[in-house]
């Protein structure tokens, strides 16, 4: 190495430099006026021409060469030293990036040069400080059409979204779309319609549920983005056909019992079958369930239940929900929206049920508790019996299990008090329900669920499907509670809370266990009847509104009792009804509950 003062413009440039890209006139004119006031003060480095020239090629400070000339300065101080074999392509290239950031495209042309005169990845980004994944990242650049390279080259990038989407098309589809829109001289190219018009539906291999053998059967070839975080599984095809057929297979092989494929609705939400009650809480034995793909190709599953066939009254005509149907001629004024929509009754009512099940398994229970609540159970409204003290039949006989529990082998009651407690426990939950509908207990399940803590068994409510139900006023309490600021659209603010109640938990109070005054006052009332009253009856309130809820209209002799023959329509068994857990498995669970 040495040093000597020579005229700068006798100096050649390298051509194979690694910076392309034009530097900006705010830069130049930057260090124009530094070199005009002090001079240059780190020499440019430079090396004999090689192919037999007498001159000297420039390997590091073509800009300063550039201004010193611009500075009109006659002599400038270099560092002679001897040509690299690749003609200092490795130094122009780690000189470029210390000092300024290259251009994304004169890196990707470094770095193909650096390949070609054997270098590999690895090397390459061990001496620039690069992992690999970002060299493999700007090689990516070798997939981008020429024309709009030289164009990125000028300081016109698209960023990485974009750049991603064009380099994974094809050339001749790139050449098309450049050449509707390429932009004028001096202009910006439109990278947000280019990349748009070339983008394709990529569906990803994390979201897929088969395997590699459902893939090579329907020749799914996974292409991996090194454009996506390094620690995910960023592989994909653009193949939605196949990809599409291969999850539809893997439903169809896996369906569960009482299992059913279900289409979509224009807005991506699964269309249930005529009838059928979506389940938001945890769903039972017999529900079923639903699998569809959604919008992203995932596989979905919906838990549903049919509900039985509803009775009709005496005059043949179907009646909702047991009432009979009258001719109301009286208009009302309009009422104002409730905070909570028949939907978000029906969530809360699940909510409730599978809380109360858990906490008549789970909560401690004292045994004189336990007793009362089991008197409370058989007054619910949804339990129906077969009375000794009349001929009216109150309902299917769903309990022998329970009692069996109970009887010994010769015939005679012989029961511990655990297996006492754990037939109570297993009884009342069979009995208690909040469910809306046919099975719900009223007010009695409420009193239960309140007096054994069933609050602390609610789910968390912050979920968007019950947020949906709420209305603005209910939201906004919502988020005031939970310190979260208001958005100025409903479905920001709802946004705001499903992401704030992720961490947290969330309960609506009107989903609370706590019964309503006026349901306790009915319910002591109902008991304040003289037994004057109830001569020749059939020992039950005719004018029992909650009864006529469940009921329908009182059950005349002309319809028919239960019989003999007729028991075998009622269920009497766990299998022909409902039931989220079997009792035997859940035996030592309630047995831990109750010691």
């Amino acid at each position: 190495m040495q040093i000597l003062k020579l005229d700068p413009r006798a100096l050649k440039d390298n051509p194979d430099d690694t910076r392309r890209s034009k530097s900006s006139p705010q830069s130049d004119a930057l260090l124009l006026a530094t070199v005009k006031a002090v001079g240059i003060i780190q020499p440019p480095v430079i090396s004999p021409e090689i192919d037999g020239g007498n001159g000297y090629i420039i390997q590091a400070g073509h800009r300063r060469v550039k201004q010193a000339i611009a500075a009109g300065m006659e002599e400038i101080t270099v560092l002679v030293v001897e040509a690299a074999n690749d003609n200092g392509a490795m130094r122009s290239m780690v000189e470029n990036i210390a000092r300024e950031p290259l251009n994304p495209v004169d890196q990707w042309r470094g770095i193909e040069r650096l390949v070609a005169l054997g270098w590999t990845e690895e090397a390459i980004g061990v001496a620039l400080a690069l992992p690999v994944r970002q060299i493999r990242k700007l090689r990516l650049l070798a997939n981008v059409l020429p024309p709009m390279l030289d164009h990125m080259a000028l300081g016109d990038m698209p960023n990485e979204q974009q750049l991603r989407t064009i380099a994974a098309a094809s050339l001749d589809e790139q050449k098309e779309v450049w050449k509707a829109n390429k932009p004028k001289k001096s202009e910006r190219a439109d990278w947000y319609n280019i990349s748009r018009a070339l983008s394709k539906t990529r569906m990803f291999a994390k979201d897929a549920s088969f395997g590699d053998d459902l893939a090579a059967a329907y020749g799914i070839e996974w292409v991996e983005d090194l454009f996506a975080p390094a620690d995910q599984d960023s592989r994909y095809t653009t193949n939605v056909e196949a990809f599409l057929g291969a999850q539809q297979e893997w439903m169809t092989s896996n369906l569960p019992k009482k299992g059913a494929i279900i289409e979509v609705n224009n807005w991506g939400q699964p269309e249930l079958p005529k009838k059928a009650e979506r389940v938001y809480g945890k769903p039972s034995k017999s529900d079923h369930v639903g699998m569809y793909l959604d919008r992203d190709g995932k596989v979905q599953s919906v838990a549903y239940r049919i509900p039985e066939e509803k009775k009709k009254g005496k005059g043949g005509a179907a009646t909702a929900g047991g009432l009979p149907e009258t001719d109301d001629t009286v208009v009302d004024a309009p009422k104002s929206r409730p905070e909570v929509t028949q939907k978000g009754q029906d969530m809360i009512g699940d909510f409730r049920t599978d809380a109360l099940h858990e906490a008549l398994g789970r909560a401690p229970i004292e045994d004189d508790m336990l007793m009362a609540l089991l008197v409370l159970a058989f007054a619910g409204l949804n339990v129906r019996v077969d009375s000794g003290a009349s001929d009216t039949v109150f309902g299917p006989k769903r309990f022998k299990r329970h009692a069996a529990r109970l009887i010994g082998e010769d015939g005679r009651l012989a029961f511990d008090g655990e297996t006492l407690r754990v037939a109570a426990r297993s009884m009342l939950i069979d009995v208690l329900s909040c469910r809306r509908g046919m099975s719900n207990s009223g007010v009695i399940s409420r009193i239960a669920g309140d007096a054994i803590g069933a609050d602390n068994f609610l789910p968390n409510m912050g979920s968007e499907d019950f947020l949906l139900c709420l209305s603005r006023q209910a939201m906004e309490a919502a988020a005031k509670e939970a310190n979260v600021l208001p958005r100025q659209k409903v479905r920001e603010t709802r946004a705001a809370l499903v992401d704030h109640f992720r961490q947290e938990r969330f309960v609506h109070t009107a989903a609370l266990f706590a019964p309503d005054p006026q349901d306790i006052v009915d319910l002591i009332k109902s008991g304040e009847v003289l037994d004057g009253d109830t001569k020749g009856h059939d020992g039950r309130d005719d004018n029992s509104a909650e009864e006529e809820d469940v009921d329908g209209s009182a059950l005349g002799e002309e319809e028919g009792l239960a019989t003999p023959e007729d028991e075998a329509d009622l269920p009497d068994s766990a299998d022909d009804a409902p039931e989220a857990v079997d009792p035997d498995e859940e035996q030592d669970a309630y047995g831990i509950a109750a010691e």
